[in-house]
């Protein structure tokens, strides 16, 4: 064999193989790769926007933990604005109470104090008239000197 020919042949097969490798195998795989190659990069996007919509949502979060806290705070310096005026407000209404209940147990210390008078003055009376009664030595009768004692009950 020649050796020309050997080497011709071989270079006429590789020529063939190289032009079918990349007219029907090449194509494919590029497309393949440029695939592979472009969901790589959508991946990387993807992460990427996944990082700053987490960086956002933290932020966000923060801003909103932030807001509560003050509105919080807010509420309780109202409720204890309200406590406070509550507190006010029951001890105005208690004195209220104890004044009301003074005037009452005056008032009725007043009433006792008279009835307790009025008492004492036909007790007064009374006695007046049975000691009128053992000086004279004669029954005083009351229904008689109805007016005679009013007129003394009055004095007294």
């Amino acid at each position: 064999m020649n050796i020309n020919a050997t080497f011709i042949a071989q270079l006429i097969v590789f020529f063939v193989l190289a032009w079918f490798t990349m007219t029907f195998v090449w194509p494919p795989l590029m497309k393949m790769l440029d695939e592979r190659a472009k969901k790589i990069a959508d991946g990387l996007a993807a992460a990427e926007k996944g990082k700053l919509e987490l960086a956002e949502a933290h932020k966000a979060a923060a801003a909103e933990l932030a807001q509560s806290r003050t509105a919080n705070q807010g509420r309780m310096a109202e409720a204890e604005k309200q406590a406070a005026a509550l507190i006010e407000q029951a001890k105005k209404d208690a004195e209220a109470e104890k004044a009301r209940i003074l005037a009452q147990a005056k008032a009725e210390a007043e009433q006792e104090g008279q009835r307790a008078r009025d008492s004492l003055r036909n007790a007064v009376a009374e006695l007046a008239v049975k000691g009128a009664e053992q000086i004279l030595k004669r029954e005083v009768n009351a229904g008689n000197h109805a007016e005679l004692l009013n007129q003394l009950r009055a004095q007294l």
